[in-house]
């Protein structure tokens, strides 16, 4: 009888720690979390406007597995085309026209990888008890400097890649 009750007590222990505090362990088998972004489109560009030019995209964060899963998270977003957090670039042909991409609407936090004075952005996600949790949205907040004169006519654009990267 006893040996028995120690392996219904085990039993019940380890549901209990189960099913006690959130634990980030996110292995494949357990869950998955996914990405989608929409685009920035600053629209027209005055080169002679003495005022910036704003315009906000988004990264949704969407995950899946185990309730009661805390699933941790960094998104990373690169430096696009001209290799530089300092100064990314769009371009038209043989133009560019200087742009940067912001974590806050303030735009005083340059998103990037972390690196070259960068932030990126780190978030987490508890997953509910049908192992699911609303997607999360995260805004990008992109600036275009006022007078850049050298600027011809022209579609400019820069690609820009997002990682997501979970524990």
């Amino acid at each position: 009888m006893t040996r028995l009750m120690t392996r219904s007590l085990f039993a019940l222990c380890l549901l209990l720690a189960w099913a006690g505090p959130a634990r980030a362990l996110c292995l494949p088998a357990l869950c998955s979390c996914g990405v989608t972004t929409t685009n920035l489109a600053f629209g027209t560009y005055s080169p002679l406007a003495f005022g910036n030019t704003d315009s906000t995209g988004s990264v949704r964060v969407s995950c899946g597995g185990v309730a009661g899963l805390l699933i941790p998270f960094n998104i990373a977003i690169s430096a696009g085309a001209s290799g530089s957090y300092a100064n990314r670039l769009m371009k038209s042909g043989a133009h560019s026209l200087a742009y940067n991409l912001y974590t806050d609407a303030s735009y005083t936090t340059r998103w990037g990888d972390g690196s070259a004075s960068t932030q990126l952005v780190s978030a987490g996600m508890l997953l509910d008890v049908l192992g699911l949790s609303p997607p999360q949205n995260f805004y990008i907040y992109g600036r275009i400097p006022g007078r850049q004169v050298t600027t011809v006519p022209g579609v400019y654009s820069d690609t820009i890649s997002v990682t997501l990267t979970y524990y």
